[in-house]
């Protein structure tokens, strides 16, 4: 007697969603950045005060109620046209399919930055993934990056780090400004 073949149910990946932090989603954006090596983990309070402080111009990443994706961003106090993105964060299986681009062109269309004509981030030189995203994010944007040490190894004194390299990004414009020449 032959049996029908069952056959597994093949789920499709769940949609990935972008928006604001939460505070609730501070302990899950720690546990995110401290598995995404070269990334520096800072502390479980840091991404809390990000969550609280600054969810505005920061990007949450979900699939499935978890955090997949993450970036950390403010503007400048003393230079409120630039937008510093501090870390961009991506979940080991979800990296390769623009998730990093996504989140921060997300970023770049919100209310709370309009009017940064400029990106900035600092970036290893080990850390090529990082730098491969900034470039192509200047392309996207048809901008210029300009390139120059930020902290030198020296800088971070005892602590083993290499050096930061700056990208400053810009200047730059979103859909919304360009829609409105």
């Amino acid at each position: 007697m032959n049996r029908p073949i069952e056959r597994q149910a093949t789920s499709q990946p769940a949609e990935v969603k972008l928006g604001s932090p939460e505070v609730v989603h501070g302990a899950d954006i720690y546990r995110l950045v401290r598995e995404c090596t070269p990334l520096d983990l800072n502390s479980a309070y840091a991404y809390l005060l990000l969550c609280a402080h600054h969810a505005k111009t920061c990007v949450r990443a979900e699939q499935d109620g978890r955090t997949v994706g993450f970036v950390s961003a403010y503007r400048l106090p003393q230079q409120p046209e630039v937008l510093f993105v501090w870390q961009v964060a991506v979940a080991a299986e979800m990296r390769g399919q623009g998730l990093g681009s996504r989140m921060l062109r997300e970023l770049l269309e919100r209310e709370p930055v309009r009017g940064c004509c400029y990106l900035e981030t600092t970036v290893s030189p080990s850390n090529h993934a990082s730098r491969s995203l900034f470039q192509a994010l200047a392309r996207r944007l048809h901008a210029h990056v300009q390139e120059s040490v930020m902290f030198s190894e020296r800088d971070f004194g005892e602590a083993s780090h290499e050096s930061e390299t700056l990208f400053r990004i810009g200047p730059i414009k979103t859909r919304q400004e360009e829609s409105n020449q």
